[in-house]
């Protein structure tokens, strides 16, 4: 372990995979779309490309062949031998977080990645071993725990072998249970909800504008349907129409569920588990120590069909894909999202009744301007657009957005909610769609209060909290009593921290 080592000689298949698959749209769009297109863009575009291509896949096994590792006692340290000689060290109590995701490449090669997450920030915040045996990864994973400040339960699994090597693990001990895993009514539900069936439709017509490209039939297959709308009568439309929105639907569903399939959520004692996918499975292991807050959203389309998302807001978020596996299955039913949370994380307990906000908010909403509006209003007015070949007058639509941004401060009004109680304080917010906050007062790490001078005239305040993650987690209030805050001021300074924790910010906006 303690000598230097070549990287797995399958990187240089994996790199080339990747950049195969990220030049296919550039391939497509320079040498089929735009295959006859003397512009110079496109022209020269075609040669920096093959350029551009050939260079990165020429330094390809150069870099394999010139790159090196060694993992010793105390540190990792990377090492590229070429012209310049560079070197790169980890000291193994800088690594936060160590994660494993296997991909459909490294399955067909029996093969895993590792990432790294440090505490350090920018470029080179992790270090990414993108193949390895599954051997070697456990072996860097056991020298990192051992001799760093990772422990097995701050291990990130991500990969299609992971969900048994925890259940191997942790399956047995006291406290594990399975939550939740999605019936079929449940990706029914999912591919309504995210509108994975209207996704399809753009891919489809994407697929035949490619063909016709292809195989120079230009405007041939539209032709075809512009002729099959004049002759066909209407119920033969309406059957063919019918069709075409049950072949989107199934094609949604199908999308759904080779990603939210095999979908599962479990805990024990001292994790929560999240394991999904069929093509590319994952599994995730949250610590619930790290969980700062706990945040339920709800589009309009979740709030017809009764459907809720419950997100973990964890400590050391390093990425986007981090924080989608962050968020339990996206499709629960309301009441079950807030039943699990107690499941999952007994320490938190979703309050069922909140103080509302004073009448005089929903005046001071109303009279707020809403820069939306009046920049819609005046484009409506300069351009006047025609919608669906309808002609319209230009301030119809703009009386339209102005009922819907007052529809949505009367509903935001209503909606919006907090209360504390004990250790915990709980915020709603919302219009046409809404969302519940609830964290723990030890969790907080800053308490702002700002008052514009009408707020100060009224006795209103707007609150906003931050937690710790990455990026910092904001959440805010508009419009609640002083009173209330003053109560709420009180309460978050008398959590027993460091002086330096107990930052709270009163300004007034002028």
């Amino acid at each position: 372990m303690n000598q230097e080592k070549r990287y797995h000689p399958l990187i240089i298949l994996h790199d080339i995979w990747r950049l195969v698959s990220n030049s296919i749209f550039f391939f497509i769009f320079l040498f089929i779309i735009q295959a006859n297109s003397e512009f110079w863009l496109y022209k020269y575009g075609r040669y920096a490309f093959v350029l551009l291509f050939i260079i990165i896949l020429l330094d390809i096994p150069v870099k394999w062949f010139t790159s090196r590792y060694k993992i010793d006692d105390k540190s990792l340290q990377l090492q590229r031998r070429l012209f310049a000689n560079s070197s790169r060290t980890i000291p193994y109590e800088n690594i936060q977080h160590v994660r494993r995701k296997t991909t459909l490449f490294h399955r067909i090669f029996n093969m895993t990645s590792l990432t790294l997450e440090t505490n350090v920030t920018g470029d080179h915040s992790s270090v990414t071993f993108q193949v390895l045996t599954p051997e070697e990864s456990m072996d860097i994973e056991k020298q990192i725990r051992r001799k760093g400040n990772i422990t097995d339960r701050e291990v990130i699994f991500e990969e299609n072998q992971a969900k048994p090597a925890i259940e191997i693990k942790y399956g047995n001990n006291a406290g594990y249970t399975v939550h939740f895993t999605p019936a079929k009514r449940d990706i029914f539900k999912a591919a309504l909800t995210s509108f994975s069936f209207i996704a399809v439709i753009p891919i489809a017509w994407s697929l035949i504008s490619n063909l016709e490209q292809l195989f120079h039939m230009e405007g041939k297959i539209e032709g075809m349907f512009s002729n099959m709308l004049h002759s066909w009568s209407w119920w033969m439309l309406l059957i063919f129409l019918t069709l075409l929105m049950l072949a989107a639907v199934f094609g949604g569903g199908i999308l759904t569920a080779l990603r939210y399939g095999k979908y599962e959520i479990a805990s024990d004692v001292d994790h929560i588990y999240i394991s999904k996918g069929i093509l590319e499975m994952t599994s995730f292991m949250i610590t619930k120590a790290n969980v700062q807050a706990v945040s339920v959203h709800q589009s309009w389309m979740k709030r017809i069909l009764g459907l809720a998302e419950v997100k973990l807001i964890c400590a050391g978020g390093t990425s986007t894909e981090e924080l989608e596996v962050n968020t339990l299955y996206p499709f629960l039913p309301v009441q079950r999202a807030y039943s699990m949370i107690r499941e999952i994380l007994p320490d938190y307990q979703v309050a069922a009744n909140m103080e509302r906000l004073p009448k005089k908010a929903l005046s001071l909403r109303m009279l707020r301007p809403s820069w939306f509006w009046m920049i819609a209003t005046v484009f409506l007015f300069y351009f006047r657009p025609d919608f669906f070949g309808i002609e319209l007058a230009w301030w119809v639509p703009s009386i339209v957005i102005l009922l819907l941004v007052i529809m949505s401060r009367v509903l935001s009004f209503f909606q919006t909610g907090f209360t504390m109680s004990g250790e915990f304080v709980q915020f709603k917010t919302g219009g046409f769609t809404n969302k519940l906050f609830l964290s723990k007062r030890t969790k907080i790490a800053e308490l702002q209060l700002t008052r514009n001078i009408i707020q100060q005239k009224l006795g209103l305040v707007s609150i906003m909290m931050s937690h710790r993650a990455r990026p910092v987690k904001h959440t805010r209030i508009n419009d609640v009593p002083i009173e209330w805050c003053k109560v709420f001021r009180n309460w978050y300074i008398s959590k027993e921290q460091a002086p330096v924790q107990q930052r709270t910010n009163w300004s007034t906006s002028r």
